[in-house]
């Protein structure tokens, strides 16, 4: 069992560490990078990549303040405190959309942003601007974690190599008003180095453990090589695991519990480009990365190199299909059951439908592969909830939004009652919106009270996006644009 963060030696490791990489940080740097101001509204970061010669203008666009799909946790519930802490990614005033440059290709600047929702009073103070990451790209994204004594952790990702990633931790147990930064170290060649850049961070706190972190490096050696790290302290991280690394690499969505963390991967085929996105693998950890192995128990040895080996659930190269990975989930007995989408290509428009949702449940013998219902684009984003009952549910932007084939819509809540085998839509959350809803999330330990997260934006230009979240009953929130009082209770849609 690694040693607690606060203990006596880890606290003397940590200053010995500092001291000896002072040198490797720039002097001066963390003071303006760490800004820890409060912004005047709940605002999210329009976004959009790839612009394609057609009506529907990009392979994805929209406000993306809780994109990706590969970035995870955006929130946290607390029972202690009785509040769901999450991060988004912001921006300044709308004013910065008035610039014809702005309005063509969106707003330059986004913000790192965290806050909370206060179940015991129903409100939200004035959010925090951590940093200003230096760029537009939604790629770069915080996400958040919460240790096991209350002490709230930002990973600010980057989108490739040319930028630099950053850890922060809160300088007091549930508070959002002061982050101070951590200089995190890995394991390389048996010498502490420091992680100066992570790409698409999941780091899952597991009680009494510590972190454990998938994330994407990028040619290493693969275009993307996804990888596992695991730390006591948050500051002290182990040598990194490369989890894969066929052909050009990958994606991964992750989760972990008491018990283990498993990952789902697709994979790019030499040759074929990085839009081109498929097959299905799983491989999971219950000795906290130590050791990996298939949803059978047979024994992976890591990094996979071949498409064709025993992590793999489906062969989805040989129906000609791309795999969009949405979620990962484990069951009552500890069984993985992962969301996707699949299609035909990757272009916005009706040519690649149809767009499935797609549950692969490991029953204990096999995977049970089943389709759920269709949506109009690869990049619309839900999360999967396993309930104690053994209910599955999705919120996800499956209804036709007023921007049709880009990515979002209409958000609404699914049920199955068994395992994926029919489902229902239980509940249409929003309606008549002027922007597409994207990317809904789900917090750790979800509360019934906030249940998911997500943000909405105009499909096709660059436009102001304001960010959302449901409870439990399918009630919809939109958090305020501008606060006029230091904390303000969300604003109720129906």
């Amino acid at each position: 069992m690694p040693q607690h963060r606060n203990s006596p030696h880890l606290q003397l490791q940590g200053l010995l560490a500092l001291l000896i990489l002072a040198p490797a940080f720039a002097a001066g740097e963390d003071a303006t990078l760490t800004l820890n101001a409060k912004d005047t509204g709940y605002r999210g970061i329009w976004y959009m990549n790839q612009p394609l010669k057609n009506v529907y203008r990009f392979k994805y666009s929209g406000g993306l303040g809780t994109y990706c799909a590969k970035h995870r946790p955006f929130a946290v519930y607390c029972r202690d405190v009785n509040k769901t802490f999450f991060c988004y990614g912001g921006t300044r005033q709308d004013a910065n959309l008035a610039s014809s440059a702005d309005r063509r290709s969106g707003p330059t600047t986004l913000l790192h942003m965290v806050s909370f929702y206060d179940h015991t009073t129903g409100r939200v103070p004035k959010p925090t601007i951590l940093l200003d990451k230096g760029t537009k790209d939604a790629h770069d994204n915080p996400v958040i974690s919460v240790d096991d004594d209350g002490f709230i952790w930002i990973f600010s990702t980057s989108h490739g190599t040319s930028r630099p990633s950053y850890i922060h931790r809160s300088k007091r147990p549930y508070d959002v008003d002061e982050f101070e930064p951590v200089h995190p170290t890995k394991i390389e060649d048996g010498q502490r180095v420091p992680i100066t850049n992570f790409s698409y961070m999941q780091p899952w706190f597991v009680s009494g453990r510590g972190f454990i972190a998938f994330f994407t490096r990028y040619n290493y050696p693969a275009k993307r090589t996804p990888c596992c790290m695991t730390s006591a302290d948050g500051v002290h991280w182990s040598q990194w695991q490369r989890l894969a690394a066929i052909d050009d690499g990958h994606y991964q969505v992750s989760f972990a519990d008491a018990d283990r963390a498993g990952t789902a991967l697709n994979y790019h085929p030499n040759g074929k480009g990085l839009n081109w996105r498929t097959n299905l693998y799983y491989l999971e950890t219950t000795d906290f990365g130590r050791s990996w192995h298939a949803a059978d128990g047979t024994p992976l040895t890591v990094p996979l190199t071949t498409p064709h080996n025993a992590a793999l659930v489906h062969d989805y190269e040989k129906d000609g299909l791309l795999v969009y990975l949405k979620d990962i989930r484990f069951d009552r007995a500890g069984h993985p059951v992962i969301l996707y989408i699949t299609s035909k290509g990757f272009e916005s428009g009706p040519d690649n439908d149809p767009r499935t949702w797609t549950t692969a449940r490991w029953t204990g013998r096999r995977w049970a592969i089943r389709p759920a219902f269709t949506s109009d684009n690869n990049y619309d984003m839900g999360p999967l909830y396993l309930a104690a009952d053994g209910t599955w549910s999705i919120i996800a932007p499956t209804q036709t939004g007023p921007q049709p084939y880009n990515p979002g819509g209409e958000m609404a809540m699914w049920t199955s009652a068994d395992h994926g085998r029919t489902w229902t839509q239980t509940k249409q959350l929003t309606h008549d919106s002027p922007f597409n809803h994207t990317y809904a999330r789900q917090p750790v330990n979800a509360h019934a009270g906030v249940y998911a997260l997500w943000a909405d934006g105009h499909g096709r230009q660059p436009s102001p996006s304001s960010i959302y979240f449901c409870d439990k009953a399918g009630h919809t929130y939109r958090l305020p644009r501008r606060m006029t009082a230091e904390s303000m209770k969300p604003e109720k849609l129906d």
